[in-house]
């Protein structure tokens, strides 16, 4: 298969984590046969800096006549701490998002048996944790008009949704749903929103087309409490934007870290590949930063193309990076030397040569190459 990726790797530890995926992608294409072609494009900060814009013409160009994007990271400490800048990183991914027509953002979650004991939550709470999220992307308050008083004491943002929105979203869910274990909650806050209240009504609606799904409900602080207290009651979490936004990186303390939590946001036409956590200013240009998620974002990607089997191997890859404890700061508690491009230098030689990767497992330890 012949695929044109745009890559905008962004901020902070952005560019670093990409070039992991990009490292796994092209050993999974030289294994399989692919041609996969690689088109980088400035977004977030660096843009800013560079062009004035987070989001240039030309990135969104590229990104509309690419086959799919993969994304890094936006934000930096000059804009983060300045609520005054008019023009900020975050604003070039929400125009992304809009201009791609991605709707729909989901969100594995997994507790992976040989890293339960990383996370806060006690091991017999998280172990076997496999969740879903389907969160909506391009509606609700993070698009909504917003005011300001010309005094700057009132401020307003509008949460709006349609029926259209929800419910393109929530049939993906149900979908989703058929294939893993038949349980579909909406997570929403009905007993005050009126927005919460049309999600309700449209996607117990929906439900009838999808009578092998058992549909529940739950208002999102109580669903913020249940992700702790016991995040195995859950399968496919079906949300809308901010709500989701939360949930899902509240998610991220049960595998133990949020460097393990990859993403798809998808649409009619377009794709993008990410994984959930920031730019990390603070690790920028140490290679400490996880690049496990970026990966997974990857194996997603080749999922979105039919391409399952190179998926799994990713994933397969990925599992036993963990369990050989080939793993950065964030997770691993023996083994300090382990840095961000030795992890995908690990996957990349297990892609490459499954059967050696063990005794490579020394070298890595050693800073040496992998490649027997």
């Amino acid at each position: 298969m012949k695929l044109d990726i745009a890559v905008l790797s962004g901020d902070g530890i952005g560019p670093e984590v990409t070039d992991q995926a990009i490292k796994v992608l092209k050993a999974i294409a030289q294994e399989f046969d692919h041609s996969f072609r690689f088109k980088p494009a400035l977004v977030g900060a660096i843009a800013i800096d560079e062009t004035g814009n987070p989001l240039p013409d030309t990135t969104l160009d590229i990104c509309k006549h690419s086959d799919a994007v993969l994304f890094g990271a936006i934000g930096d400490p000059k804009y983060d701490n300045d609520p005054s800048a008019k023009v900020r990183p975050e604003q070039g991914l929400l125009k992304l998002r809009k201009e791609l027509g991605l709707f729909a953002n989901i969100r594995p979650v997994k507790a992976y048996d040989s890293l339960v004991g990383a996370s806060p939550l006690k091991d017999e709470k998280i172990k076997g944790t496999d969740i879903s999220i389907y969160r909506e992307l391009t509606g609700g308050i993070y698009f909504g008009d917003k005011y300001l008083s010309d005094d700057g004491n009132t401020a307003s943002d509008l949460c709006l949704y349609t029926r259209e929105e929800i419910e393109r979203i929530a049939h993906l869910a149900f979908k989703a749903a058929q294939t893993r274990n038949k349980k579909l909650t909406l997570v929403d806050k009905a007993n005050v929103l009126e927005s919460s209240r049309l999600w309700r009504k449209v996607v117990t609606e929906l439900s009838a087309s999808y009578p092998d799904v058992t549909l529940d409900f739950l208002f999102v602080d109580n669903a913020a409490m249940q992700m702790i207290l016991n995040p195995k009651q859950f399968d496919v979490i079906l949300t809308e934007n901010m709500f989701g936004d939360i949930i899902s990186d509240e998610a991220s303390v049960i595998g133990g870290s949020i460097g393990l939590l990859a993403s798809a946001s998808v649409g009619k036409k377009h794709a993008m590949f990410e994984p959930i956590h920031g730019s990390y200013p603070q690790a920028k240009g140490k290679n400490i930063a996880n690049p496990v998620a970026s990966i997974l974002s990857a194996a997603m990607l080749l999922d979105h193309f039919g391409l399952n089997d190179e998926a799994e191997m990713i994933r397969n890859a990925v599992e036993k990076s963990i369990q050989l404890e080939i793993m950065t700061p964030d997770l691993n508690r023996k083994y300090n030397n382990i840095t961000t491009s030795k992890v995908g230098d690990f996957v990349e030689d297990f892609i490459n040569n499954p059967k050696d990767s063990n005794i490579n497992f020394t070298n890595i330890h050693l800073g040496q190459s992998t490649i027997i």
